[in-house]
């Protein structure tokens, strides 16, 4: 027999109410969401409105000058590179190493925790404080100076806590099976883990590197603290990587920085292009992320 569609239950009471809220916390979220994308889009369209007619080929390739319409971002861009890939050889390793460690091969006592404690600490440390440990170590303790080493180093300080966690969420989604199964079929420890885990974490992992070289590549705080040039008339060369490595530097950020505090409108306008070239850089960071993914993903 057949229900009237003008047949319909009603909650009441407590019932009702609760659904209520589940409706109104939808509406509310989206809402949410929905004003931060609004804010984020008037900002890249006041940058792309002010620095779109700025950005040409001379602005990328000449040197920071008095005069604006000459200033250009190139060893502002030659040391964001440099830092950011320096920073990836120096944090990876350790960063994804530790978390191998700690999910396949670490015993499971109080020293475990404590590592454990000590990494989701160290993620949410402010940036400004791994500037001064970076100032206080790197560039006046071994007397680096404030070099592109220097930089490196502290930066690599700060993304290799989250990488780490990150590294360890991948490999902990991994399905205990494919260990075990490894391991039953005569494997050693670390040859599982090589063929069967981080294939699989691979995604994952790699996720999280970028974006922790995404964070890297716009820091500001902490490259300022360590003694990063806001001007500077030369730039680091890659044919000599080994001397590279000890010359000053400035970034993308610090350029920006240097040039948004300048009364002058012009100079404000080679900011926003200099924003949009930093953007662009990070979202194809992140394009780059979402390719891996899908790359390394199992069918």
């Amino acid at each position: 027999m057949a229900v009237s569609s003008s047949m319909r239950l009603r909650a009441e009471g407590a019932v009702a109410r609760r659904q209520w809220l589940s409706r109104a916390s939808r509406y509310l979220f989206l809402g949410a969401t929905l004003c931060g994308l609004a804010v984020l889009a008037l900002l890249m369209f006041i940058t792309l409105r002010e620095g779109l007619e700025r950005l040409d080929w001379d602005f990328l390739v000449n040197y920071p000058s008095r005069f604006p319409e000459q200033a250009g971002i190139r060893p502002a861009l030659l040391g964001t590179i440099w830092v950011v890939g320096v920073t990836m050889i120096l944090a990876v390793p350790i960063a994804v190493g530790t978390a191998i460690w700690i999910e396949e091969f670490a015993p499971r006592n109080g020293f475990l925790s404590f590592v454990k404690l000590n990494l989701s600490n160290l993620a949410g440390v402010p940036s400004i404080i791994y500037g001064i440990l970076g100032l206080a170590v790197f560039v006046r303790f071994y007397s680096l100076g404030p070099v592109i080493l220097a930089g490196s180093l502290t930066l690599a300080l700060m993304i290799i806590p989250m990488t780490v966690i990150a590294s360890q969420e991948a490999i902990r989604q991994v399905p205990p099976s494919q260990r075990d199964g490894a391991l039953a079929l005569g494997a050693t420890r670390w040859q599982a883990v090589r063929h069967n885990v981080l294939p699989s974490a691979m995604p994952g992992i790699m996720t999280g590197i970028i974006l922790a070289l995404s964070r890297a590549a716009g820091e500001t705080a902490a490259i300022i603290m360590i003694g990063g040039f806001t001007f500077l008339q030369f730039s680091p060369s890659f044919l000599t990587p080994v001397q590279s490595l000890t010359d000053a530097f400035t970034i993308l950020p610090i350029q920006i920085y240097g040039w948004t505090i300048d009364p002058r409108e012009a100079f404000r306008q080679n900011a926003a292009a200099a924003i949009i070239v930093l953007m662009v850089g990070v979202m194809v960071l992140n394009i780059f992320a979402a390719v891996i993914r899908e790359r390394f993903r199992p069918s």
